[in-house]
């Protein structure tokens, strides 16, 4: 065998040696890539399922507050206001504050926005509502402003499930 041969042949060898390699590596980077992109759709999965959760627990807690205010109001109004009447309203309160605090984790900033001035209209017609029925109310608070703030929250309620729904890829709702 000449030079010429056996460089050739190792030629060959390495080559063919190269190329599986390369294919190899090559495999394994798609392997790679498949297995990212995988956990990238998992991610978003479970993003947009916390996201769901959260939005309809903070639904669902915003309008028991808002009903809880309601109701509150009415009761001031018929009679004097008892421990279990003001628990029931805090505890509404407390469960509407809990969700809001999870959704300033989780939503985008239209969806939060939304949220937040739900949040602020709730808030303010619990401290007008709290006011009268400490029998301070600031100037031009009464039980007839409270009820009507209140009942301007429902739209509020409307804006902010709308955007949620949107966020969450849902059609419009009615």
């Amino acid at each position: 065998m000449d030079l010429s041969a056996v460089l050739i042949a190792m030629a060959g060898v390495a080559g063919t040696l190269g190329g599986a390699l390369l294919t190899q590596r090559g495999s394994e980077r798609a392997r790679r890539r498949e297995i990212e992109l995988l956990r990238g759709h998992e991610e978003a999965r479970e993003n947009r399922s916390l996201r769901r959760t959260c939005y309809a627990e903070l639904n669902r807690d915003a309008r028991q507050f808002t009903t809880a205010l309601n109701r509150h109001l009415h009761i001031l109004r018929e009679r004097d206001v008892e421990d279990a009447d003001s628990a029931v309203l805090e505890e509404a309160k407390q469960a509407h504050r809990d969700r809001y605090s999870e959704a300033q984790m989780l939503a985008p900033e239209d969806v939060l926005a939304s949220a937040s001035a739900v949040n602020r209209a709730l808030n303010e017609v619990y401290g007008q509502v709290k006011r009268l029925e400490r029998g301070a109310p600031a100037p031009g608070e009464s039980s007839a402003a409270a009820a009507r703030a209140q009942h301007e929250i429902w739209d509020l309620l409307r804006t902010m499930r709308t955007a949620m729904r949107h966020d969450l890829g849902l059609p419009r709702s009615g």
